[in-house]
């Protein structure tokens, strides 16, 4: 861990090295607030001893008249040191959303969205409290030390010992304070998942018995949780002896010693002068340096250390193991998996279990499966968004998670996105340079959205998205990934807003690329059908080969084609026209499955059938009530 503050640090140094001029802008108005300080207790010793105690009133108030002003210039140079802090923290921000962004798309990272919304906004509000508060204690101190020496020298020596024993004290804490935060807060994510999986699972655990052994691993996280506040507090306490050691310390010795000091030469408007420098400039700073530092510097430094941390939770993941090379001379296969396993926690079950999967360039695969199956996890595995937990993903011959594989695959999800612009910018956002008109229209043409574009008012006219169906949308997504240079397409869903011809279409026009790799994750039976490979997903027990094939040997298959043209696994067919029973099964076939008559089919009497063993019968409309009909 002191490695990682080290490290914090030197970059930190690298970070204001780099915004050099912004911090001399911050520095210049900061001389400028820091002003006041100085005029402030000088001003009132000088009033005091050559104005009203020497018989000289207007000089005593032209004194107070000029601190005064000095007031009126700091605050000026207050206002001006904002836009210098503000120079600083907003790039600050901007780098670690980059890095958040960075590391959620290219390696996959679970706790993105509270990083990237919650984490980075505490780490901004602390790194700005931090700077505030350190800029104006340097300032305030260098100002009020130095008309305290001014003043008298003795009273330098009075004030300066303790305040320095009390910083020193407060910097020993610092490190051990963010420790214990750091402590406290892991031990509180802790509690807060372990309860959430109790909560969620009450009835689960009440059925199994499971009452004690649930009962000590949540005792065990609330005591740990209750240990590292406990510890956190006890630290905090240092923090505020610290504090009384800097701040008032000073001011009773000062008291202790105004004796002495009157009878060195220290005269009373000196006295009343280093008074109103510490209660109303350096007790002050203290008090908000030792909060502000103690408070944020903790904060930012845990934050910071879980956004920058190298490689993040990713980095935790065991190492793939190396796929087997390709044999010599045989082009690199399009798309690779090796032994890929994926959960979405440590103590999660896998939703894809060791699969192994080899694509030549040019080949048409069909993912289908079960709803929650991990059809879109293995889509975002392909395009690098997720990470393996073990095994290894391969595109175009690069790992799925660098950027050359990046470059070879493009991902059109269910939820198309478009943005405002031109219908050519939309469509060529991909492209490095502007597609050339002839190729939109043959884009156009082969996805079927001519009418689309013409309706639209041409390529060159401007898109208000809000305006767009999800159908629309979904077509330009496509038409622009089908004109992107990746050869690798990978279409989660991303036609199902489209009608079954449109789908078709599509699909048929994305095989066809020249070079082109197509992975269509399918709602439908047709799309399967379409592939020249079919995935069909089911927990540990995946099947891979051509339709006919998986017809023959996958039971699973052959209920998700059940649904004719329609959605896979759904009821009705295309048009919503109610399918008939396909393939067709003997009553206790092979695979020991019994047919379930659907509506639609001969003899259809209205009735339900129960899957499994038959024993009662129930009319359609008899269903709400759950009981038996007549009996039967």
């Amino acid at each position: 861990m002191v490695a990682v503050e080290v490290g914090l640090g030197r970059r930190g140094v690298r970070y204001l090295v780099g915004r050099w001029r912004v911090v001399a802008w911050l520095l210049a108005w900061s001389v400028v607030e820091a002003g006041h300080t100085f005029a402030m207790g000088y001003a009132l010793a000088e009033a005091l001893d050559a104005g009203f105690l020497a018989g000289a009133p207007r000089t005593g108030l032209a004194w107070l008249g000029a601190a005064a002003a000095a007031v009126v210039v700091g605050a000026y140079g207050t206002g001006k040191t904002y836009g210098g802090v503000a120079g600083l923290v907003e790039p600050f921000r901007d780098r670690l959303v980059t890095t958040v962004v960075d590391r959620a798309l290219r390696r996959g990272d679970p706790a993105a969205v509270s990083r990237l919304t919650h984490q980075t906004e505490i780490a901004r509000d602390a790194f700005a409290g931090l700077v505030m508060v350190a800029r104006s204690f340097v300032f305030t101190a260098a100002g009020a030390l130095t008309g305290l020496f001014l003043l008298a020298p003795p009273l330098l020596a009075v004030v300066a010992p303790p305040l320095v024993l009390g910083l020193a004290l407060f910097l020993a804490t610092l490190r051990p304070l963010a420790r214990r935060q750091e402590a406290y807060l892991a031990a509180d994510e802790a509690l807060a998942a372990e309860l959430g999986e109790v909560f969620a699972g009450l009835r689960d655990v009440t059925a199994a018995g499971a009452e004690p052994r649930v009962r000590a691993e949540a005792g065990a996280l609330t005591d740990a949780a209750l240990e590292a506040s406990r510890a956190l507090a006890r630290w905090s306490v240092a923090r505020v002896v610290a504090l009384a050691v800097a701040g008032q310390l000073p001011l009773v010795l000062l008291l202790a010693a105004a004796p002495w000091l009157l009878d060195h030469g220290v005269t009373a408007g000196a006295l009343v002068g280093a008074l109103a420098y510490l209660t109303q400039s350096l007790m002050p700073a203290l008090q908000n340096l030792v909060h502000g530092l103690g408070t944020s510097g903790s904060r930012l430094a845990v934050v910071a250390r879980r956004l920058t941390a190298p490689g993040g939770p990713a980095a935790q993941q065991p190492p793939a193991p190396p796929a087997p090379p390709a044999p010599a001379g045989a082009p690199a296969p399009a798309l690779r998996l090796h032994h890929v396993t994926f959960a979405y926690g440590p103590h999660a079950d896998p939703v894809v279990r060791d699969l192994d999967l080899t694509l030549p360039p040019g080949a048409h695969l069909a993912v289908v499966g079960p709803s929650g199956v991990g059809k879109s996890t293995l889509a975002g595995l392909v395009a690098g968004l997720l990470r393996p937990g073990r095994g290894e993903v391969v595109v175009g011959g690069e790992r799925a998670d660098t950027e050359a594989a990046a470059a070879g695959r493009v991902l059109i999800p269910q939820e198309a996105y478009v943005f405002s612009g031109t219908l050519a910018a939309n469509l060529g956002y991909l492209r490095a340079a502007p597609v050339p008109e002839e190729e939109l229209h043959a884009a156009a043409e082969a996805l079927g959205m001519t009418e689309l574009v013409r309706r639209l008012g041409g390529f060159a006219a401007p898109l208000a998205p809000a305006e767009l169906s999800a159908g629309e949308r979904q077509q330009i997504a496509l038409a622009r990934a089908y004109l992107s240079p990746a050869p690798l397409a990978v279409l989660d869903e991303a036609t199902c807003h489209l009608d079954p011809a449109a789908e078709a279409r599509a699909e048929r026009a994305f095989a066809r690329r020249p070079g082109g790799t197509l992975v269509v994750i399918a709602h439908r039976a047709a799309s399967a059908r379409r592939a020249g490979r079919v995935l069909v997903m089911d927990g540990a027990d995946t099947a891979c080969g051509d339709h006919h094939e998986l017809l023959a040997r996958s039971p699973l298959y052959r209920d998700l084609m059940g649904g004719g043209e329609g959605e896979i696994g759904g009821e009705g067919g295309a048009g919503g026209e109610p399918p008939g029973s396909h393939p067709p099964r003997p009553p206790r076939d092979a695979d020991r499955i019994d047919p379930v008559p659907r509506p639609g089919l001969a003899g259809d009497g209205g009735h339900v059938i129960a899957h499994g063993p038959v024993r009662q019968v129930q009319a359609a409309g008899d269903l709400p009530d759950g009981r038996p009909f007549r009996r039967e």
